[in-house]
């Protein structure tokens, strides 16, 4: 081929692709780095719960033991639930909870199955981004359940949420401590449908990062498990909506990177509010070595936000949690610490 003409090529090549740039840039890179999708508010809500119905348990991200299932089967009892076990709930496959093939059969098996009125994860651990792609969507969106879970589990809630437009749980899994504060919000949410407000239990203060009220959708979970979606087609778009984090056993400066990142990826300069619920076990680091405080982080990348945000709630790896449903629209007060539903969470 003749060099000048593969210049020539090359160069008008350089140039159409600049001026795509151009003209769609803002837009796309926004879109494809922050993970935006054309998913708003769910178009449908899961059916309550009753008394009596059949929760399917499922584990989709690290091993578990019998005993595991034992104890969550006597939780949700407390609820007066019965309970149907995953077929491959004690599967092993090193530090996976068997094949993603297998655990991504688990969770479409308990959306199709009409005994199955809610589906819990019994743990967390690791796991749960790599079925995403496996799960059936299609069959979610005409099947809709209650489906509930915190840490890893925060990848499914938002991929379910987010491909299949269903509002998902950020509750107690089955190896939770099924306390009173905590099985009170999972019946006021799940059973009564009612209006609910989320205040702290005693003993637990906040820290306001900047006062106020707002309104959205609420949104979120694990920070780290968020943080490793990002770029994914499995969040959502984030313009109103409100933002909730926890986290456990990580450095501050870890905490630091993952916020960061939400931060350089365009999700914190468009949400409407923050809420950081408990970093449990997070440590400053070892030694002498210099560190800044979780409220000095939040203080330098949240507060220059401008929108109401705390830290505190009773969102994590604690034994008395929130039951937060995820899509559904809330008033947030960043002075009183207050999650306030604007709307039931099932129907």
């Amino acid at each position: 081929m003749n060099p000048n003409a593969f210049k020539r090529r090359q160069f008008l090549q350089w140039g159409a692709a600049s001026w795509l740039l151009t003209q769609l840039g803002p837009q796309l890179s926004l879109s494809a780095i922050a993970g935006d999708r054309p998913s708003a508010t769910p178009s449908q809500k899961p059916p309550r719960l009753k008394v009596g119905d059949t929760v399917g348990l499922i584990n989709p991200s690290s091993p578990i033991e019998r005993e595991d299932l034992d104890y969550s089967r006597q939780g949700l009892a407390k609820l007066g639930l019965k309970v149907k076990f995953g077929a491959h709930a004690l599967d092993r496959y090193g530090y996976l909870a068997g094949r993603d093939r297998d655990r991504a059969a688990d969770v479409n098996a308990m959306f199709a199955d009409p005994e199955v009125k809610a589906i819990l994860t019994v743990r967390g651990g690791w796991g749960g981004n790599r079925i995403l792609p496996l799960l059936d969507y299609d069959l979610v969106r005409s099947h809709p359940k209650i489906f509930m879970g915190y840490s890893d589990t925060t990848s499914l809630l938002l991929a379910l949420y987010t491909r299949a437009g269903l509002s998902t749980f950020h509750g107690p899994v089955g190896t939770s401590t099924w306390n009173e504060f905590s099985v009170g919000y999972v019946r006021q949410l799940l059973f009564e449908a009612g209006p609910a407000i989320f205040r702290n239990p005693p003993g637990f203060s906040i820290q306001t990062i900047a006062p106020g009220k707002a309104r959205g959708r609420l949104v979120g979970g694990n920070l780290s498990v968020l943080a490793a979606m990002v770029g994914s087609i499995y969040l959502p778009s984030w313009d109103n909506t409100i933002l909730f984090v926890e986290e456990i056993g990580e450095d501050i400066y870890r905490v630091d990177r993952m916020l960061t990142q939400l931060k350089l990826a365009g999700i914190l300069d468009r949400i409407s509010g923050f809420i950081f619920g408990q970093c449990s076990n997070c440590s400053a680091g070892e030694g002498d070595d210099p560190s800044l405080t979780l409220p000095q982080v939040l203080s330098d990348l949240i507060r220059p936000l401008g929108v109401p945000a705390w830290y505190g709630s009773a969102i994590g790896h604690i034994p008395e949690k929130f039951t937060l449903p995820l899509g559904v629209e809330v008033e947030i007060d960043a002075r009183q610490g207050t999650i306030a539903l604007l709307e039931s969470a099932v129907s």
